[in-house]
């Protein structure tokens, strides 16, 4: 630290500390996260010499560099000199803020003659002191734009504090007067002012929050078994999977997800249930990518043409869906890449290209890339067939396993296509470390699986989602799929229509992003071996035309039931939201119960976690959570069924998984009867 000419510090900490500023992804060298209309806390320890009394605001600045006016920060717990303060983006775009701070020498003239004008120290002078501090603020209001009504309030003030006819108590009273407080809070004195520096938030689309989620593979719809074994099946195509997409619709989805729609290699080709063996007609793994008949830039010839996905994604917009779509950089022994670039694949001793392993699996159809040889080519090459898809109207992509590749390579990647189209979304399927899941939200991707699939009990899940809804949330944007193609959990495995709705409650409302892969609604729950959470009879290998008029009729059925969820979610703007999340205490370990508000919508969740039995217990409420008066009662509307009831602070509630295995009430103030 050095003294400068002016006799001012310079150094690394000013007059006024602003420490530990959040949210700051990797020390303020990364943005944090938001979407449009997003509101996130700023905070940061702020402290001052002895007994000071300081003020602080955050100030936001646009893509634009427009600065928005400051917002005031609070103390958010007593005596932690932590302070806080909420503020929302309103664009996509690169925003920026700052925390501002300094010594506020009228609250500390205030707090001084309070305690000193009772006790009849130094009447006269505390009170001309507050005289100079008014007279010094009212000049500050006569600047240009300022407002000319408020200088002059404030210089009477002063005059009325100076004026010994008045008695010294009803003199220092009228400092405390309501618009007197709004003068200064608007344009307060700043001395010792202090700026941390800017840190910045990238700022999104809102579907790279919020957004329902549908997997299904389009060879399967319209697919042609034949039942008896005498004739060759036939896949289904684009346009017989685009009649599913209206039923997808009317199911309250947002985004529909296919996984890799290229050719199929024939090497090595898995069979039913992934054996090694693989009959003439049985598809392969879609994730087997190539074959003569092209690579990541074809579509397989089974499925129909590059015409055909393009009228594939017209026909889903036409209703109001998205198409994702998956980018696997993986090929199987057939793919183009193979002979035109051994480079990028590991060859071993023997001379044999190394095939995928995760021990003990075994992917023999499937060569993974190797990046240590060729990264700019490789590079460029994902770069092309990126925006070869972007051309087909894809605009979110759904990366598989990126945990696998260098994170240089997608930091590279995600940049320069943000860089010319912002809107293109990335979500990041990486079941791995909690250290490899924050980096890859950390250099770019949009959203994030999670472990929610593996959180069941209430500690689990509260736990998690404290991380996710809390610190995590200035990185990571969770998606929550109830199930995969790969995940078939025990919990779904052995309980029931009941356990798929406790899960499909809990992924629908705990986070703003969910999802399912089609079964879910017919309750599809029957595992390849005990112990294994893959399916018996696996879409990833085999034909699986469905009976979809099964899925509406209970009890396996439960069509009309995720329809209605997704119709709560998108009538309740609470539910778009992930940091406004906050758990309420239950008196019984099987139910969670939790709430999300934002503005006038609140919507509070109580969930029976035990598919298989009916547990009761005592809610008891933050009312002040809710948006409402301690001691206040209040009517909450189950959503689910209609049925509302008249709440307070503690509350009987019992969930019977067969009938009810949760309440999703909209809470409004007063009482039913009112």
């Amino acid at each position: 630290m050095t003294v400068t000419s002016a006799g001012s510090l310079t150094g690394v900490i000013g007059r006024v500390p602003i420490l530990n500023v959040q949210p700051a992804v990797d020390g303020g060298k990364r943005p944090a996260k938001a979407v449009t209309g997003e509101s996130f806390e700023v905070s940061a320890t702020i402290f001052g010499e002895g007994h000071d009394r300081l003020g602080a605001a955050v100030v936001l600045v646009g893509p634009d560099g427009s600065r928005q006016p400051p917002v005031m920060m609070a103390e958010l717990a007593p005596g932690t000199d932590r302070l806080g303060a909420e503020v929302t983006v309103t664009a996509e775009g690169q925003w920026h803020f700052y925390v501002l701070a300094w010594r506020d020498p009228v609250a500390q003239w205030r707090h001084d003659a309070e305690i000193k004008i009772p006790r009849g120290q130094d009447v006269e002078l505390v009170l001309a002191d507050g005289a100079l501090l008014l007279r010094r603020a009212a000049r500050a209001l006569r600047a240009p734009g300022k407002s000319r009504a408020d200088s002059a309030a404030l210089a009477a003030l002063a005059e009325r504090l100076t004026n010994p006819a008045i008695p010294s108590w009803d003199r220092l009273a009228a400092v405390a007067d309501p618009e007197i407080d709004r003068i200064l809070a608007a344009a307060p004195l700043r001395d010792r002012r202090t700026r941390s520096r800017r840190f910045s938030v990238i700022v999104h689309r809102q579907r790279a929050l919020y957004g329902s989620w549908y997997e299904f593979f389009p060879r399967s719809e319209g697919a042609q078994i034949d039942p008896m074994g005498e004739h060759e099946p036939v896949s289904g195509t684009l346009r017989t999977a685009a009649k599913r997409l209206e039923a997808i619709a009317d199911m309250g989805f947002d985004v529909v997800y296919l996984p890799p729609v290229h050719p199929i290699g024939f090497t090595h080709r898995k069979g039913r249930n992934n054996t090694l063996h693989a009959e003439p007609w049985d598809p392969g793994s879609p994730w087997a990518i190539g074959s003569p008949a092209g690579g990541h830039d074809a579509i397989h010839p089974d499925l129909g043409t590059i015409e055909d996905f393009d009228a594939f994604v017209a026909r889903a917009r036409e209703l109001g869906l998205e198409v994702a779509i998956d980018l696997a950089l993986q090929a199987s022994p057939d793919h183009p890449w193979v002979t035109g670039h051994p480079e990028w694949f590991t060859t071993r001793a023997d001379g044999s290209i190394a095939y995928a392993e995760n021990p003990p699996k075994k992917y023999q159809d499937i060569y993974p890339v190797n990046f240590d040889h060729d990264l700019n080519g490789l590079y460029a090459e994902t770069l092309r067939i990126v925006r070869y898809w972007m051309s087909h109207g894809v605009r979110i992509f759904r990366v598989d396993n990126p945990h696998t590749k260098p994170l240089p390579f997608w930091e590279r990647l995600l940049a320069e296509v943000a860089r010319t189209d912002p809107d293109v979304i990335f979500l990041a399927e990486a079941f791995t470390r909690p250290a490899m899941m924050h980096a890859l939200a950390m250099i770019g991707f949009h959203q994030s699986y999670t472990y929610f699939t593996w959180r069941n009990t209430k500690e689990e899940l509260s736990g998690y989602l404290a991380e996710l809804a809390g610190p995590d949330a200035a990185i990571m944007r969770p998606n929550f799929f109830a199930n995969t193609p790969d995940i078939l959990t025990e919990y779904l495995q052995h309980g029931g229509p009941p356990a798929f709705k406790v899960r499909a409650v809990l992924a629908a409302t705990l986070a703003p992003s969910w999802g399912i892969y089609s079964g879910y609604e017919l309750c599809e729950n029957v595992p390849l071996r005990p112990g294994s959470e893959e399916y018996m009879d696996s879409e990833k290998f085999q034909y699986r035309p469905r009976d979809w008029s099964a899925a509406y009729r209970e009890p396996s059925g439960i069509a009309p039931f995720i329809t209605r969820l997704n119709s709560i979610r998108k009538s309740h703007p609470a539910l778009h939201w992930l940091r406004n999340l906050r758990f309420h205490h239950v008196d019984q370990s099987a139910l969670l119960c939790f709430s999300k508000r934002t503005g006038t919508d609140t919507v509070l969740v109580v969930v029976n976690l035990d598919p298989h039995q009916p547990h009761e217990a005592t809610a008891w409420l933050d009312v002040g959570a809710l948006g409402l008066e301690a001691g206040s009662e209040f009517t909450v509307t189950d959503e689910l069924t209609g049925e509302s009831y008249r709440w307070g602070q503690a509350n009987y509630v019992r969930l019977d998984p067969a009938t009810s295995p949760a309440h999703i009430f909209a809470v409004t103030a007063g009482t039913p009867d009112e």
